[in-house]
């Protein structure tokens, strides 16, 4: 699988998160928001909350679970990145880190979906 097709799954994916996102009453205020540090996938609102969510998406399991993509340097990036994103926006709302991790079929149809709030 070559870069462009992990970034077609990957956008797929994102589109397939933040309609989930949407339908379940949160809010998106922003997608794949950049620094030269890296970007943040998704970030919304929900409840007074500001939720940072990362979403990995796979075309099957046999790497494992997409989440599992979500390492200890990953975690640490995604809450310096959140950091430089609180620090643009002024607000007093709790934080919270979510992913949401998809698994698609060879064709694109998603197959899986897992939210897990609160994900670190």
């Amino acid at each position: 699988m070559g870069k462009n097709d992990r970034k077609l799954i990957g956008g797929a994916g994102e589109d397939i998160a933040c309609r989930y996102l949407e339908e379940n009453g949160f809010e998106v205020v922003d997608r794949n928001w950049r620094t030269r540090s890296g970007e943040l996938d998704i970030i919304a609102h929900h409840g007074g909350v500001v939720i940072f969510v990362e979403v990995k998406t796979r075309r099957g399991k046999m790497f494992g679970e997409p989440e599992e993509a979500v390492t200890p340097a990953k975690v640490r990036r995604i809450r310096q990145l959140a950091s430089e994103y609180l620090a643009t926006v002024s607000h007093s709302a709790e934080v919270r880190f979510d992913v949401i991790s998809l698994v698609l079929d060879a064709h694109g149809n998603l197959l899986e979906l897992r939210h897990i709030t609160d994900a670190f």
